[in-house]
């Protein structure tokens, strides 16, 4: 049964859509911010007449299916997944971090209409390949997503609606895809969010135990096996859930061997910790004694190898800069690596993911991404400039506190 007022919000999404791909940024006021900012990179990269998404490689799709931890766990609940399509009549996907789509099954009526625009394996549905969808959302910022109608960029779905939710690794945090659901405009429903929210955790669920690290995401929680390092800004270290006090230079080496999970000699941690002080090798073993004691002997020698799963949000900000998804990447940078700090290494590693984040930024200045940067780095103005520039005369809540920011680090 349709919901009321479904006729009216597409009528008003198409208006929005049209007069954005008539008149640009005029329909600012009109739509979400997420939605304007992903019309904005697809109008870039394709038109929005596109009749149907690109295909991957055939043989690689089928490879990355076969090695990813997804084909085991979709596999343990497909009967699941294939039951709420059938009975809701919606096609289901499950996509790689690159939203490209690795696994689809639909009900009678979706599984042709998504057929006809390449809604299958190998379809490349991020939103500078296939326009404006919930699946590009979600993987991009890391939070369920909902594209109703003409709010796809694409007019070959206008006719749908999307709900897609992130899939994590329980075990390690890993972003892997996400899980979407779609069918008709006319059948959204307001559950829709929320089931695909379900499917994701019943997916995560059935994925197998990894032990693969350094891992992608940091572990959010507080019980969960393995090693968890935040570097950026304040540190905080987490064994097995417990917080460990370290003093600077333990937190210093240990940070160093998490980021080297293949391990490092007594010479290239040396060297990597002290740089050219004067240190001798005898005080960075007792260091590494009294870690291996707070570890529970998890620390190999020969080389020096931590042996557990490592979370850190090193390793996490400078995945989710690689993938393009800017605003979840700002998200999880909470400032300056180890400030202080007097590693060479982690000096220079810190420098690189400031300029990582802050190029990203440049490359795509997202006004809520901005906004959130510029609170971590208030005098960094080029980078509230470049978003007012881009942002032009058009009309957006944040335009505002932008320029509230640059006045303040003016003054």
């Amino acid at each position: 049964m349709q919901q009321p007022g479904l006729d009216d919000r597409k009528r008003e999404c198409l208006r929005a859509w049209t007069t954005f791909v008539e008149q640009g940024d005029a329909a600012a006021p009109m739509v979400r911010p997420e939605i304007l900012s992903s019309w904005a990179r697809s109008e870039a990269a394709i038109t929005p007449d596109v009749t149907e998404a690109p295909l991957a490689d055939e043989s690689e799709t089928a490879s990355v299916w076969r090695d990813s931890p997804l084909q085991v766990a979709v596999e343990r609940v497909e009967a699941e997944l294939r039951r709420t399509a059938e009975d809701g009549d919606l096609v289901l996907a499950v996509t790689d971090a690159d939203t490209r789509i690795l696994w689809t099954y639909g009900g009678r009526v979706m599984r042709r209409k998504a057929e006809r625009v390449n809604f299958v394996a190998g379809g490349r549905w991020d939103d500078r390949s296939a326009g404006t969808n919930a699946l590009d959302l979600a993987n991009r910022h890391g939070e369920p997503s909902m594209v109703f109608s003409a709010e796809h960029y694409a007019s070959m779905v206008h006719n749908w609606v999307c709900w897609a939710a992130p899939v994590l690794d329980p075990a390690s945090g890993r972003h892997l895809g996400v899980i979407d659901l779609s069918t008709s405009w006319d059948r959204t429903h307001p559950i829709g969010l929320a089931t695909a929210r379900v499917m994701a955790r019943l997916i995560e669920t059935a994925l197998p135990h990894s032990h693969h690290h350094p891992t992608a995401h940091p572990v959010d929680d507080a019980d969960e096996p393995g090693l968890v390092l935040r570097l950026l800004g304040t540190a905080e270290i987490r064994h097995d859930g417990q917080r460990l006090l370290l003093n600077r230079r333990q937190t210093e080496i240990l940070s160093l061997l998490a980021l080297h999970p293949e391990g490092l000699s007594l010479e290239q941690l040396h060297a990597l910790v002290y740089g050219d002080q004067a240190v001798t090798f005898s005080t960075l073993k007792a260091e590494v004694s009294h870690l291996r004691a707070a570890l529970g002997g998890q620390l190999s020698s020969r080389p020096y190898r931590l042996t557990m799963p490592i979370a850190t949000d090193v390793e996490h900000v400078l995945a989710l800069v690689r993938r393009g998804h800017v605003t979840a990447a700002v998200e999880a940078y909470g400032g300056d690596l180890l400030p202080g700090t007097n590693s060479p290494a982690l000096t220079e590693l810190g420098e690189y993911v400031a300029v990582a984040v802050r190029e990203a930024l440049l490359a795509d200045p997202q006004p809520d991404a901005v906004l959130r940067y510029a609170e971590r780095a208030p005098y960094d103005t080029a980078v509230v400039e470049r978003c007012l520039a881009v942002l032009g005369e058009t009309a957006h809540p944040a335009k505002p506190l932008l320029k509230g920011r640059l006045a303040a680090a003016s003054a």
